[in-house]
């Protein structure tokens, strides 16, 4: 038989949100500004104007703030990030943390 306490407590792990990852990209001293600012336009999907803010975010902080997504979105684009760069022969690198 089942109680109030028990009904309350499956009714809060079911309502409980996903957590959501940053999916940052690294500074390094080769990759081109001009590569970098082609990824956060066809991978994240950023104007001109938003890559070219995160391009100078990573050059001066050594990492920019890409964009916030469910685990399985943000390991996607890391690894399109990582693919792209290798393909062009650029060390660009991009990594997830927790938010």
């Amino acid at each position: 038989m089942a109680t109030n306490t028990d009904f309350e407590l499956a009714e809060e792990v079911i309502t409980k949100l996903p957590k959501k990852y940053k999916v940052f990209i690294l500074n390094d001293d080769y990759t081109s500004m001009d590569f970098v600012i082609d990824i956060l336009i066809s991978v994240f999907h950023k104007s001109y104007e938003q890559a070219e803010q995160i391009m100078l975010e990573v050059h001066k902080k050594d990492r920019g703030l890409c964009g916030v997504y469910s685990h399985e979105i943000a390991e996607t684009k890391v690894m399109q990030v990582l693919k792209r760069a290798k393909d062009s022969g650029f060390p660009l690198k991009a990594i997830m943390e927790e938010e």
